[in-house]
């Protein structure tokens, strides 16, 4: 996702400093409820996968645009470099498309989800599979969601009819954006912790009185 999903974690949270935390969790805190909302937004109304194409293309074309600039001005380190660029150019070019269709027609938007969702599922999947630990075991949980969502869709797009398919594939898909909102606002509230907290003493001082000259006592 965006760039510092990492801070997610318990660990990295931990380790962030206050200054961090305090320019980071008001945007974390945003983006999740964005997310929720969206989410919510498109299972109720009628154009909801234009909606979720839409904010999904353009969440897609701001985080290529962030990865781009940090590769060109230096802020990525240097052996992460090409990668962050080629991420970022296919971020942008995948965030324009997404966009594009959304606003030009409500029925393409629904056909993109309906063959893009089981296909970004399996895709993550197999991509946690990869890995060891707790990320295979949900590699292993997510193919088994993603093989029963390819299902049913199939099975509602022969039996009823596409159109039909299509708005189930709309639902899971806003059921993803808000899964995915929910760890970031987390996130938020760790972070916000985090940046409550008072600034840690110098760590020249040693916790003696410096004010009033103990350390040149």
């Amino acid at each position: 996702m965006a760039n510092g999903t990492g801070i997610l974690s318990a660990g990295t949270v931990s380790a962030a400093t206050p200054e961090v935390a305090r320019r980071t969790w008001p945007r974390w805190l945003a983006l999740g409820l964005a997310m929720i909302v969206v989410a919510v937004v498109a299972v109720v109304w009628s154009s909801g996968a234009r909606l979720l194409l839409g904010a999904v293309g353009l969440f897609l074309a701001a985080r290529g645009v962030v990865l781009l600039r940090g590769a060109r001005s230096g802020a990525v380190p240097a052996e992460v470099a090409g990668r962050a660029r080629s991420l970022g150019t296919a971020a942008v070019v995948a965030g324009a498309a997404g966009l594009a269709v959304a606003v030009a027609s409500a029925s393409a938007s629904s056909t993109v989800l309906l063959v893009g969702v089981p296909l970004l599922l399996l895709g993550t999947s197999l991509g946690l599979l990869g890995r060891g630990g707790a990320a295979r075991r949900g590699g292993q949980a997510l193919l088994v969601w993603s093989v029963l969502v390819t299902g049913l869709l199939v099975v509602t797009g022969f039996l009823q009819d596409w159109d039909r398919a299509a708005d189930v594939a709309t639902v899971v898909a806003a059921l993803a954006v808000a899964v995915l909102g929910v760890p970031l606002l987390i996130g938020a509230a760790n972070l916000r912790s985090v940046a409550a907290a008072p600034a840690p003493a110098p760590s020249g001082c040693g916790g003696c009185a410096c004010g009033a000259g103990g350390c040149g006592a």
